[in-house]
């Protein structure tokens, strides 16, 4: 049993099933993911699209959805448990659901840390009551559970290796219909429905005072496997923009562009391997801003500025997520060269401290050394 409960764990499970199965091809994989997952073969019991809400009110209102979820798979643990489960992230629902199967006596290996060195750190001792291995993908998660004796891996981050183009800058151009003489901007709202609501036209409306001021500047938007056009449409329509949807292909939609504007997440990491200068953004609700702001016990909230250790990218969040702000930006990394290129330098940094690839590749080897001994 497999579950990853949005779109940068469906990629990252898709990935490990990927490996798993190329070392032992008789492996049969079910749970919870998404279009990736489901593409190399897994059984998705529930659509990870559904599952993925950040922030208090947020859960609240799908928790009906989710409360289904994992009835599901806790029937399936009580009545034909799996030889092992796997968790990616998504720490709310999937340690309850580890709890569970710890008492059903199902093995369990744990992939991508909850973000415990940013916030609740008390949450690494419950891990360890319920989890046999812990698969970390950044080196300075090590520490955390080897102090609280939880067998731990740094595995490498899988994005080492996923992160690259399928195309030259030059093809990916022409195929996206983008002219190379005009300078383009990358929107990246995020791949949950919640926060296309609560950031597209923000982005949108950054986007249409850029274009006031750069007339000639083109937007291209990657459209997330999680999502559907339908989704994100009116909001495009509302704009009056001419923005070009790609569905797929966000490392091309990367690669062609000068500057993105950038949801927080998995996706600044994915930016920063490209090394593509950003404005990350973000907004949840007043109760679980204060809430988070409380309890967060990190200086920044993009995971490139994390990994990087230093506010490389600038961070808008809540108020400050406003389109003159971010517009302001953009218009920076634009205009000075040397802004730009020193932002880019900096970025590497990130690249140099996410492993040299191969990640998905040993995290599949510990779950068949765990499913054999």
């Amino acid at each position: 049993m497999i579950v990853a409960g949005e779109a940068s764990g469906d990629l990252h499970g898709a990935n490990l099933v990927k490996e798993a199965c190329k070392l032992a091809p008789d492996l049969r994989f079910f749970g919870i993911g998404g279009t990736r997952m489901r593409e190399v073969g897994v059984e998705t019991l529930v659509d990870a699209s559904a599952m993925a809400v950040v922030g208090l009110v947020e859960v609240v209102t799908h928790f009906d959805v989710i409360i289904r979820a994992f009835t599901t798979l806790k029937r399936i643990i009580a009545t034909d448990p799996p030889d092992l489960l796997i968790l990616i992230d998504y720490p709310d629902f999937n340690l309850r659901l580890a709890k569970v199967a710890r008492k059903a006596g199902v093995r369990i290996l744990y992939y991508i840390s909850p973000q415990v060195w940013a916030w609740r750190v008390g949450r690494v001792k419950k891990i360890g009551r319920v989890v046999d291995r812990m698969a970390v993908v950044f080196p300075f998660e090590v520490p955390f559970y080897e102090r609280e004796g939880v067998p731990v891996s740094f595995v490498g981050h899988p994005l080492a290796d996923a992160v690259h183009p399928t195309m030259t800058r030059a093809e990916a151009q022409d195929c996206f219909a983008l002219d190379p003489s005009r300078r383009t901007v990358g929107l990246f709202p995020g791949s949950r429905r919640n926060e296309i609501r609560n950031l597209l036209p923000t982005i949108l409306a950054a986007a249409g005072l850029l274009k006031e001021r750069f007339p000639g500047l083109q937007f291209i938007l990657p459209l997330a496997s999680s999502l559907a056009m339908s989704d994100i449409a009116p909001y495009l329509e509302d704009s009056g923009l001419e923005i070009k949807v790609v569905e797929g292909q966000g490392y091309d939609v990367m690669q062609v562009c000068d500057a993105i504007v950038t949801v927080s997440g998995t996706v600044t990491l994915e930016i920063a391997l490209m090394g593509v200068p950003m404005v990350i953004i973000y907004r949840v609700s007043p109760l679980t801003y204060h809430v988070g702001k409380r309890l967060i016990k990190v200086d920044h909230i993009g995971l490139c500025n994390i990994v990087a250790g230093e506010r490389v990218v600038q961070e808008l969040i809540q108020d400050e997520a406003e389109p003159e702000r971010i517009a302001a930006e953009i218009e920076k990394i634009l205009d000075d060269g040397d802004y730009a290129a020193a932002m880019t330098a900096k970025l590497k940094t990130v690249k140099e401290r996410l492993g040299s690839g191969g990640g998905s590749e040993r995290v599949a080897r510990l779950a068949l050394e765990m499913l054999t001994t």
